[in-house]
């Protein structure tokens, strides 16, 4: 169920293990997606998959300081390339994959389990039957049943890509995170930090973004419409040209799904975004073939398993215990900086990215084993500054 990246991440893998699958969502897969999507350039090297991207940057910078000195203006440089994928290549590659997937275009009302099998009851009528159906429609999917933690916190942003006065960013170059508060007046400076992500695309041509990484409630997206032109306009840029603006909303610290229902699930509303980072499509395409691969095994082994049996093997793989403890971990990590202000989180970040690249890295992709994480969380306390590690511990207030 669904037509995004994580809908055809998994169909496609699937497919490609011979197993019977057929398609629901509510609109054609051929639908361009409407929003970017980035990732280090490394994780999709270590998928053989580099060829996707569309811009890459090996420029890659951030801000952590105040802006209005030269020691504010200074940035902190990565040395790890990033890129940002071309999304009607991608679409297409796993389009491909998926073959001559039947797609039947309806909207789901219901799902009921009814012996071994599951069925899914559509708003035109129509019931379609399987032996496992997985809902890789998004973090908003009415059928995925998970626990009630409160509040849940969003990630915001708003984008333009567009032509501009004066560049926003040097030539080549991308800027993960410019926290640089100096347009922002002494009332906005308590309100939640925002930061700028921004990219040249070459040809006059540039990708601008102010971020919210997580609130509860999530900041609007006038409001980052608003600090978006106010930073622009700091340093005397106007927008010239708007070719096509962004949205983006979704939540970063999800309950993880019961992993013992009979409805199985992936991307979003299985919470595979990650609480820290935001990021998920190195996710997808990292932990698609396990399942499918399990999936293709449990069905070959006993054919007669239900739908139950069949969601709770495929739980197993998706959520082992080792993804659900660095899951915890995340969530934890995401509370601590949701408490800080602008200038706690300049110098957390600050200090975050002067770990090794290997750790800093693997941290944002979630791709360090258990052990390697609690030691680079334990390498970050301990090389942070006294008010930095006051907060993590939940002293948030100290002068």
């Amino acid at each position: 169920m669904g037509a995004g990246p994580a809908a055809l991440c998994i169909a496609s893998e699937l497919v490609q293990h011979g197993l019977s699958v057929s398609a629901l969502a509510t609109h054609s897969p051929q639908k361009p997606w409407p929003n970017t999507y980035g990732i280090w350039a490394k994780e999709l090297e270590s998928l053989g998959l580099e060829s996707l991207l569309e811009y890459r940057w090996k420029k890659t910078i951030s801000f952590f300081g105040n802006g209005i000195n030269e020691t504010g203006r200074k940035p902190t440089e990565h040395n790890f390339d990033y890129g940002l994928f071309d999304q009607s290549a991608f679409q297409k590659a796993l389009l491909d994959k998926c073959g001559d997937l039947p797609w039947f275009i309806e909207t789901a009302q219901d799902i009921q389990f009814k012996n071994s099998i599951t069925e899914v009851i559509c708003s035109s009528g129509n019931i379609y039957q399987a032996r496992v159906v997985i809902d890789a429609s998004g973090h908003r999917s009415p059928f995925i049943k998970r626990p009630n933690h409160g509040p849940v916190a969003q990630q915001a942003a708003y984008g333009v890509v567009g032509k501009f006065s004066s560049p926003p960013v040097e030539e080549n170059q991308f800027v993960l995170m410019d926290f640089r508060p100096d347009h922002l007046s002494k009332s906005e400076l308590e309100e939640p930090p925002t930061f700028l992500y921004a990219m040249d695309f070459g040809k006059g041509v540039f990708f601008v973004e102010e971020t919210s990484l997580a609130c509860s409630p999530p900041v609007s997206w006038s409001k980052l419409k608003e600090r978006l032109t106010s930073r622009l306009s700091k340093r005397g840029i106007v927008i010239d040209e708007i070719i096509h603006e962004e949205h983006c909303l979704f939540p970063m610290n999800l309950p993880l799904p019961f992993l013992n229902q009979p409805l199985l699930a992936f991307g979003g509303s299985a919470s595979m975004v990650h609480p820290a980072s935001g990021y998920m499509v190195g996710a997808l395409l990292r932990r698609a073939p396990s399942l499918a691969k399990q999936l293709a095994y449990a069905i070959s082994m006993k054919p007669d398993l239900d739908s139950a049996e069949l969601a709770k093997s495929g739980w197993q793989v998706l959520w082992t215990p080792e993804l659900v403890q660095r899951h915890r971990l995340y969530q934890f990590g995401l509370q601590r900086l949701m408490s800080f202000d602008e200038k706690l989180l300049r110098s957390f970040f600050d200090t975050f990215f002067k770990l090794p690249t290997k750790d800093w890295s693997g941290f944002l992709a979630n791709t360090l084993n258990l052990p390697r994480l609690i030691l680079v969380m334990i390498r970050l306390f301990f090389i942070s500054p006294t008010k930095v590690k006051l907060g993590m511990i939940g002293i948030v207030n100290f002068k």
